[in-house]
């Protein structure tokens, strides 16, 4: 059972990171395409609001982690969140937009959600 709850928790984080994909390619298209600097910093708010409330999504899948690591889950998603919330607060779209990209990432590498969500699908593993 304790094992099925990683790998839903996993699961979660991946349909939240599609999301996150898909919102970031219609903002693309958005800004590049259509030149709607408006309708991208709305998609990019979006993306924002979607991280910011991330730990509500997975809140009830981790209750039956072990203590540990409940914890480092919901630390990390707090982290997303935190960084979300706070690009809400001062408004930036170039903040919005950096969420889940470290500055080493390139085009086509996995950004910092869907490689959260391998991490934990193998604590699955570990346990």
């Amino acid at each position: 059972m304790v094992h099925d709850a990683y790998h839903a928790i996993a699961d979660l984080l991946d349909i939240e990171a599609v999301k996150v994909r898909e919102i970031e390619g219609l903002a693309k298209s958005e800004l590049y395409e259509n030149k709607d600097e408006d309708a991208y910093r709305e998609l990019m708010r979006k993306k924002a609001l979607l991280l910011s409330s991330l730990a509500d999504q997975v809140n009830e899948a981790v209750q039956v982690l072990e203590v540990k690591d409940k914890t480092f889950v919901m630390d990390r998603i707090d982290r997303f969140a935190l960084s979300a919330s706070q690009s809400l607060q001062i408004n930036s779209v170039f903040f919005m937009s950096a969420l889940l990209y470290s500055e080493e990432y390139k085009e086509g590498d996995k950004n910092d959600l869907e490689l959260f969500a391998e991490s934990v699908r193998s604590m699955k593993l570990q346990n």
